[in-house]
């Protein structure tokens, strides 16, 4: 982990104690609290009760993009809303990636524009380069790993998952395991993606997988685009977006998806008696692993509960929440270490040979451009 950096506010009261009492010799009283709209961390604001109180006063939280079954949402709005007494409302709850920063740029000063998103991380950056988010560090802002987050603190991820294949095998007779099985006619009909991979964080992550399983690598996503326009000539792949209602209703038996989506999935459809056996795999031939997100809109209609609402979801609280959705927390370290990860939940996550490695922002940019580019002729034809 990398060593912790002195907040301002603690700098400051420590050389107010080294100094003495105030005299007449030049010597500063400490920095007021700034107004939430402009901090960048709860100490700026006056500390974590000070920033409550400012989130309280404002009563609301506009969200987008947040389905209450991706990652563990539902529990986690509920946790949010029951714990300070902030209703959260969610626009456009199954909206894509794209969908988000977009409602930034189209409401950025009418009161309705989301106070925060949660984005696929080819999509972070972008809003940042855009001037759309605020720079604001969490209070566990030093154990995010320098990977997992943007050096001026626009963005820090929060929880991530690997590519995997889920699969009915009431409707299936034989499911994949890998994307070299999903060649196979037998699957003719029934290969989906969640969504399109030009907007959608999943569906992205789905061609950069098979890139990796088809000789591409992160500098090159054309063969998994390549992969797509294969199934899609030969029958498999069909393009209608993979949700629970499709699985359950037979039209995409078989969904290449975010393992803690899969395999969330698979809980739900057991609880609630579903004609569905969802079985889930991790395939080796294209194994990618990546992470969602976060970011404050610079212009938030909330601005002291969309922080506040990024140091729940930073939290051992909003972090465990996650793990009981399978979603892998961006501070799974430092909680072992510390003693906050539940550990029941740790050991129901899925094995994964190796350690995951992750593309950098360039290459992450240069395939978004490459798919923005060729993928609707590829598949669509």
């Amino acid at each position: 982990m990398p060593a912790p950096r002195l907040r301002t506010a603690a700098v400051a009261a420590g050389l107010a104690l080294a100094a003495g009492p105030l005299g007449a010799c030049g010597d500063r009283p400490p920095e007021p609290p700034r107004a939430p709209a402009v901090a960048t961390s709860a100490a700026d604001a006056g500390g974590m009760a000070a920033l409550t109180a400012a989130a309280r006063k404002e009563g609301a939280l506009n969200a987008i993009a947040l389905p209450r079954d991706w990652a563990n949402y539902g529990a986690l709005i509920d946790g949010f809303e029951k714990k300070y007494g902030i209703e959260v409302a969610v626009e456009n709850p199954e909206g894509s990636s794209q969908d988000e920063i977009d409602a930034l740029k189209e409401h950025r000063r009418d009161g309705t524009a989301p106070d925060v998103i949660d984005v696929g991380a080819g999509f972070a950056p972008s809003a940042a380069r855009q001037g759309l988010l605020t720079p604001y560090e969490v209070a566990p802002w030093d154990d995010i790993p320098d990977e997992q987050k943007d050096p001026r603190a626009r963005w820090y991820n929060n929880y991530g998952g690997y590519v995997s294949i889920g699969c009915d095998a009431k409707r299936v007779k034989t499911c994949p395991a890998t994307f070299a099985d999903l060649r196979r006619p037998e699957y003719k009909g029934q290969v989906s993606l969640n969504g399109d991979p030009t907007d959608a964080g999943a569906a992205f992550a789905g061609v950069y997988a098979a890139a990796l399983a088809n000789g591409g690598s992160y500098d090159n996503i054309q063969p998994g685009i390549d992969f797509f326009a294969e199934l899609s000539r030969n029958g498999n792949f069909i393009p209608v977006e993979s949700t629970p209602a499709t699985i359950e209703n037979g039209r995409t038996p078989i969904s290449i998806d975010w393992d803690f989506l899969n395999l969330a999935y698979a809980d739900e459809f057991r609880r609630k008696g579903a004609d569905v056996d969802w079985r889930t795999s991790i395939p080796f031939d294209g194994s990618f692993a990546q992470y969602y997100a976060q970011g404050i809109n610079k212009d938030a209609p909330h601005p002291a509960a969309a922080r506040l609402w990024q140091e729940y979801l930073f939290s051992p609280e909003g972090q465990n929440l996650r793990l009981g959705a399978y979603a892998r927390p961006v501070l799974m370290e430092s909680m072992a270490e510390n003693g906050t990860l539940d550990k029941s939940l740790a050991e129901k996550l899925p094995t994964v040979e190796g350690t995951p490695t992750f593309p950098t922002e360039q290459q992450q940019a240069k395939a978004g451009r490459t798919v923005d580019r060729n993928w609707a002729k590829a598949v669509r034809g």
